[in-house]
């Protein structure tokens, strides 16, 4: 059987069958255009037979434009009555049912992910996706590349690079994991309700190997924390606090090539890096808490 998608009908349809209202304040946008998921889902290269994780599937648009792909889903949805009501709606557009998993949970709590899905796919509101982008890199390694749509504010400091003025904390911490890109503009005409805001495709592929132990990680994010808590304060003023006093910053720095008077914006995840690095070979004194 063919795979059909849902048209902007249908989903209000189905959203007055389960009382969804969708509100700008949670984020609830549904797409409504069929050629936006596709190219979504041929953005990530989602191929036949692989197993792909969506967050907040929502309707279900997305999540059919990635089965009729060839892939299977996992799902992962918070609200119970989207969850609840997904299976069903695939089936009735021509899907085997054992192609979809549900996972009725918040996807900032999910630790495990049936199927071990090796690409991320997902239309993530503004105020989670940095959050569960990097909860779901750092707790599933399997994950191998993804494309995500979000606003195009977090799509482009996602991507960005450094010296850049919208390079920030979450540019660093993404570039842990691997290399960012963006992949393609959203026209805000596409969504129900339209929102007030531009939506870009951001995608990842993950860097080979593990860049570090989870200890070292952590000690990075907390130094890349402090930079970016400063912003635009040179470095040994910035990490002052975090590794007892100007001096001691600076000795730190120096010592894993980095200037005391460069800035936060100015270094990049390899950078930060040897600064963690230094910061334990010479007696640890960064909190990860």
């Amino acid at each position: 059987m063919t795979v059909t998608l849902l048209g902007a009908t249908e989903i209000r349809r189905l959203a007055a069958e389960l009382d969804v209202t969708p509100t700008k304040k949670l984020g609830q946008n549904f797409v409504v255009d069929a050629n936006t998921v596709r190219k979504i889902v041929h953005a990530a290269r989602v191929q036949p037979g692989e197993r792909v994780v969506e967050v907040g599937p929502g309707l279900g648009s997305l999540t059919l434009a990635i089965l009729e792909a060839g892939a299977s889903v996992t799902a992962v949805e918070i609200d119970h009555r989207l969850a609840a009501r997904l299976p069903q709606t695939v089936v009735e557009h021509g899907v085997e049912a054992e192609r979809l998993t549900v996972v009725d949970a918040d996807a900032l709590r999910v630790t495990e992910l049936p199927g071990e899905p090796s690409v991320l796919v997902a239309n993530l509101p503004y105020n989670v996706s940095v959050p569960v982008l990097l909860h779901f890199l750092e707790t599933f390694p399997y994950l191998q590349r993804g494309v995500v749509m979000v606003q195009a504010e977090v799509a482009e400091r996602l991507a960005a690079k450094p010296g850049s003025k919208i390079y920030g904390s979450p540019s660093v911490k993404a570039a842990w994991y691997g290399d960012w890109k963006l992949s393609g503009t959203v026209s805000r005409q596409v969504f129900w309700p339209v929102p007030n805001v531009d939506s870009l495709l951001v995608g990842f592929d993950r860097s080979e190997g593990e860049r570090g132990s989870e200890d070292e990680r952590q000690r990075t994010f907390a130094i890349v924390d402090a930079a970016f808590n400063q912003r635009r304060k040179m470095l040994r003023q910035a990490l002052s606090g975090l590794l007892g006093g100007s001096a001691a910053a600076s000795a730190v720095l120096v010592a894993a090539g980095v200037a005391p008077t460069a800035r936060g914006e100015d270094l990049t995840v390899d950078d930060y890096q040897r600064v963690a690095q230094e910061v334990a070979r010479v007696g640890d004194r960064v909190s990860t808490d």
